[in-house]
């Protein structure tokens, strides 16, 4: 009975445009944000920062700006992986060559990643479905060679990984595991924002146009060439900013094959199974991605079952495909949408319709 909309009135459009229109719901989110600004960081572990919170909020970025492109506007693209790789090594070349501070590292290998993005995007303007996802794939294929083969993006490593020094956010070091947790979770903060106010905005609108059908979106006066290369921009930007994240804050020193087609394929299994088109399956399938191998790794020892390491990464993959099959066939909207129909049922309880 605690979760009502009784007695909270709309009087202002304002009001009514809030992204979190329940009460509840704003309580709840505040809470959230108290404790994983607060709380975290004063009773977590560093192993806790390194294996779970740090690697959750960076994949949650990366499926978050995924999830723009495939869930809201429709497009299939399979070379995450590569703007990831994008944004990463454009954010350690501007570092290295230029001597930019973090911030500025970041956005530059964002604004990288978008170029290569709507480069890699045109194909959506005449292409669709199976064709677009092998021309995405193609981007994977090239970042994997231009990353190993051109020696100027290693800054000439001999060995191909690059390693970055300390990290200083606006003067200040950014050196603990607690420190690089607050440094992504403010940024992921801000991008969630600024997602959910574009999809829920004009340009929203009209990426889920293009999503539904295409030509009666072109026959109502919405530019698929805009809103498509958008949407590529968009999305690019973001998983250029999460890469960069990677690399930076999660990694701290990396080669090529930390951005390889394994990579993307990860992120979609993210976006498949935490939700299409909703802004909180981007962190409902990174939550599902970064504790199932911990549960799998834990569980059996807990339960006394002998099980390798082998066997568990087995099981890992097994899960997921099982569990892919699974949201396609009962529930194509994934975990969000659980999520949500858990809700609906709480405010309408105890009554059946």
């Amino acid at each position: 009975m605690l979760y009502r909309e009784n007695g909270q009135f709309k009087q202002t459009y304002r009001t009514d445009l809030q992204i979190f229109p329940v009460l509840q719901d704003r309580i709840a989110i505040y809470a959230l944000l108290a404790v994983a600004f607060v709380a975290v960081p004063m009773l977590a572990s560093d192993y806790f920062f390194r294996a779970v919170l740090i690697p959750f909020l960076i994949l949650a970025l990366a499926a978050l700006g995924l999830n723009i492109l495939v869930g809201y506007c429709g497009q299939i693209s399979l070379g995450t992986g590569a703007f990831m790789a994008i944004g990463a090594y454009a954010a350690y070349n501007l570092q290295v060559r230029f001597d930019l501070p973090l911030l500025l590292s970041l956005i530059g290998g964002g604004l990288a990643a978008t170029v290569f993005g709507v480069l890699f995007g045109i194909p959506s303007l005449r292409i669709r479905g199976l064709y677009l996802a092998v021309a995405t794939l193609a981007a994977q294929f090239f970042t994997d060679w231009f990353t190993n083969r051109v020696k100027w993006v290693t800054n000439d490593s001999p060995s191909g990984s690059v390693s970055v020094g300390a990290l200083s956010f606006f003067g200040v070091p950014v050196e603990t595991p607690a420190q690089k947790y607050l440094l992504c979770l403010g940024i992921v903060c801000v991008f969630a924002l600024l997602a959910k106010n574009l999809v829920r905005g004009a340009i929203g609108r009209q990426w889920m146009a293009i999503r539904d059908m295409d030509v009666a979106a072109a026959v109502i006066g919405i530019r698929p060439v805009y809103a498509k290369l958008s949407a590529f921009a968009v999305s690019s930007f973001i998983v250029g900013v999460a890469g960069a994240l990677w690399g930076f804050v999660h990694l701290g020193s990396w080669e090529p094959a930390a951005f390889s087609i394994d990579r993307s394929f990860q992120l979609l299994f993210m976006v498949i199974i935490g939700g299409l088109g909703s802004i909180s399956g981007a962190f409902f399938g990174a939550a599902f991605m970064v504790l199932l191998p911990l549960l799998l790794n834990y569980v059996p020892h807990w339960l006394g079952l002998p099980l390798s390491t082998a066997t568990a990464s087995h099981l890992e993959h097994m899960i997921f495909g099982a569990l892919i099959v699974f949201f396609l066939i009962v529930e194509p909207h994934g975990l969000a949408r659980l999520w949500l129909t858990a809700r609906e049922k709480l405010r309408l309880w105890p009554f059946p319709h």
